[in-house]
């Protein structure tokens, strides 16, 4: 894979009111959010991001309402211009695009998969999925092919001349991804994409998309305000609070090592057994350790309790498929467990 990353953001502000860059001014020497409102009457959306997102991961964006995470989305594929600042996609710089090549960035690199899943209601299932293809002008049988494709690998087989008002929310979004895949891109922007969806509905959502990018390997771009969601498909996590990313990294990494109280307080009723691996706690690999048995480098910490049966005793073996990568104590585990206490609440 290679270490470029497929998409960056370099020095990224907006700034909504009539002098945004009279407003930008300000902010660059130092006005917070607030004060800039209060004074200037300006909206400060997002402020110096600098985020690298790979090929073939899932970056995940997440912030609590007004964080300025949907705001980020948008810039990718320019439905909204930066105050200041360079988004480059594929090493292009997306500011220089033209009306034209920005439409082909919007049509053949970048797709999207909605929160409140934008399907026309007055076109068939089939129809919907191979809405890209149809945008390029291809002809209704490769369409047709296309769509029918997707539709089956997300589990609509049979449903294809069913119109969207006949399908449950779980099964509109389904479609949505298949309109994504369909459209062949390298790049999906999934903007809040599950959380219009009951909650069984929506882990299923998560499985499947988990499924999906194992097979298909793309860059994906994922807003969300929650963090159980978050930890559970981010390969790169961003961290926002009022427009300004807080902490952004590995997963696994923040959880254990949050470097704000912000994020402390996110981070303190998560449930650390089913979330952290086995990667994250794991230790060298000591001679002359006596191990009650293997376990595999991507186990959660909930099954190796249960493994276990909780005796804190026991040390195990940690492999990534067949290689030992090093050993688990027991003990390590249970401190692994225990929440920082944020400075808020001490």
């Amino acid at each position: 894979m290679s270490t470029e990353p497929k998409v960056s953001l370099r020095g990224l502000y907006k700034i909504f009111g009539a002098n945004s860059q009279e407003a930008l001014k300000f902010v660059k020497d130092g006005l917070g959010k607030e004060d800039l409102l209060v004074q200037h009457q300006h909206v400060l959306g997002l402020q110096d991001i600098n985020v690298d997102m790979h090929a073939g991961e899932i970056t995940v964006v997440m912030g609590l309402s007004g964080s300025g995470k949907s705001t980020l989305i948008r810039h990718l594929n320019r439905l909204i211009d930066p105050t200041d600042g360079e988004i480059i996609v594929d090493g292009e710089d997306v500011m220089k695009l033209n009306e034209e090549d920005l439409r082909k960035l919007r049509q053949n690199k970048m797709s999207m998969v909605f929160q409140k899943f934008a399907l026309l209601p007055h076109r068939t299932v089939l129809d919907n999925a191979g809405m890209a293809l149809k945008v390029r002008g291809e002809d209704q049988a490769t369409q047709n092919a296309e769509a029918q494709k997707w539709l089956d690998r997300v589990g609509l087989t049979g449903y294809e001349n069913h119109y969207p008002a006949q399908l449950s929310g779980g099964m509109q979004q389904r479609v949505g991804i298949a309109r994504a895949l369909t459209a062949n891109t390298d790049i999906m922007l999934m903007d809040e994409a599950f959380s219009a969806l009951d909650p069984l509905i929506r882990t299923d959502m998560q499985d499947l998309l988990l499924e999906l990018q194992k097979e298909l390997h793309k860059t994906i771009i994922f807003i969300t305000h929650d963090l159980d969601e978050a930890l559970k498909l981010a390969d790169h996590l961003v961290i926002l609070k009022d427009g300004a990313v807080v902490q952004q990294g590995e997963p696994q990494g923040i959880l254990l090592n949050p470097n704000d109280p912000y994020i402390e307080d996110f981070v303190s009723d998560i449930n650390r057994a089913r979330v952290l691996k086995v990667r994250s706690v794991m230790g060298k690999v000591k001679k002359g350790t006596k191990y009650a048995g293997d376990v595999q480098v991507r186990d959660n910490l909930e099954s190796m309790i249960a493994i276990s049966n909780g005796d804190t005793n026991k040390i195990y073996r940690v492999l990534d498929g067949e290689e030992v990568v090093g050993q688990l104590d027991m003990l390590d585990l249970v401190k692994a467990l225990v929440p920082r206490v944020s400075s808020t609440k001490s």
